[in-house]
């Protein structure tokens, strides 16, 4: 009973319970259609999570990451096709290359004030024109994208016939981006992140440097979601603009953290869970009914903006409050 009454201790047996869980469900379930929607589950959780560091704990909204996602893709993948380079290094020089480009966009808007829904249209304006640019130029495959050539089975190409290790790797991914979140939300960097989130004049009058702390959760954000889009576009073989650089993407990317909690820990995870597995079931139960799978789904979403405008995790949270 001591173990419950130290809520601290409680989280961490919880935290190694479900990542226990998780890992040994390859062992039960082995059917590719089920690990493949987990992927994309624990795929949208990472990327959400990532963009939650921006936004969600800074209150930079984005609506470009997109953008980051698709030079991770781009770049690893050139990277791999004209020279060989193994996409585990691409992926690492995709990351970097996404966090100056990050930190460019970033320094210019936050050096001139820029914020709110200013902020919102620039980081659209851009992942458009990296988009744009994508298309008209043909080293990146123009509006066909590119088909990352198979190579076998290979750790080192980062290739698999089966869907488990995509599995363990994307997982893997997920489990440390929750770890950081929760350090960086218990450190006293995390105070400044907050700070700047709730009131970012009242920070600057108190002596924080708030330009500082945008730019390195910025920077922690891009470098972060090109890891993402390393992975999707080994995973699925081929990399595209509109898939890879889309709007829909950078729209998609948000909703896990909106419906499962902005600016917390287990929010992306949460709200990914819910909206992948809703989708997937709408999907093939109104699969007869051209786009009412899309209604439902979108619906849905109406309804935990407008009954749960922070969460369904910080509403569950009141809820136990109340309770005990």
């Amino acid at each position: 009973m001591k173990c419950f009454a130290d809520p601290l201790r409680t989280q961490r047996i919880l935290y190694t319970a479900l990542i226990f869980l998780l890992a040994i469900i390859p062992l039960f379930l082995k059917n590719p259609y089920i690990l493949h929607v987990l992927i994309m589950l624990f795929l949208f959780a990472y990327l959400g999570g990532v963009w939650n560091i921006l936004s969600g704990y800074t209150g930079q909204f984005s609506l470009g990451h997109a953008a980051y996602f698709g030079i991770g893709s781009y770049v690893s993948t050139l990277l791999f096709i004209h020279w060989g380079i193994t996409p585990w290094l691409g992926m690492l020089i995709g990351a970097v290359v996404s966090l100056v480009v990050g930190i460019f966009i970033g320094f210019l808007c936050f050096r001139y004030g820029i914020r709110g829904v200013s902020f919102v249209l620039i980081t659209l304006c851009f992942s458009e024109i990296v988009r744009l640019i994508v298309i008209n130029l043909k080293v990146f495959g123009g509006s066909n994208g590119i088909i990352i050539p198979l190579k076998g089975d290979s750790f080192w190409n980062l290739q698999f016939t089966s869907k488990i290790p995509y599995y363990y790797i994307i997982l893997s991914m997920m489990v440390l981006l929750i770890l950081l979140t929760y350090k960086l939300e218990k450190s006293r960097m995390g105070d400044f992140f907050i700070a700047v989130r709730e009131d970012e004049d009242a920070s600057e009058a108190l002596g924080i440097n708030t330009m500082r702390y945008k730019l390195i959760s910025m920077g922690v954000s891009c470098f972060a979601m090109a890891l993402g889009g390393t992975f999707y576009a080994q995973y699925t073989s081929y990399i595209q603009p509109d898939l890879n650089l889309g709007i829909p993407l950078s729209v998609e990317i948000i909703f896990a953290p909106i419906v499962g909690g902005i600016g917390t820990i287990l929010g992306p995870l949460l709200g990914s869970s819910i909206l992948i597995i809703f989708s997937e079931i709408s999907r093939v139960t109104m699969g007869q009914f051209r786009g009412m799978h899309l209604m439902i789904y979108g619906v849905f979403i109406i309804f935990v903006m407008l009954y749960m405008p922070h969460g369904i995790l910080r509403s569950l949270e009141k809820l136990f409050r109340k309770v005990s």
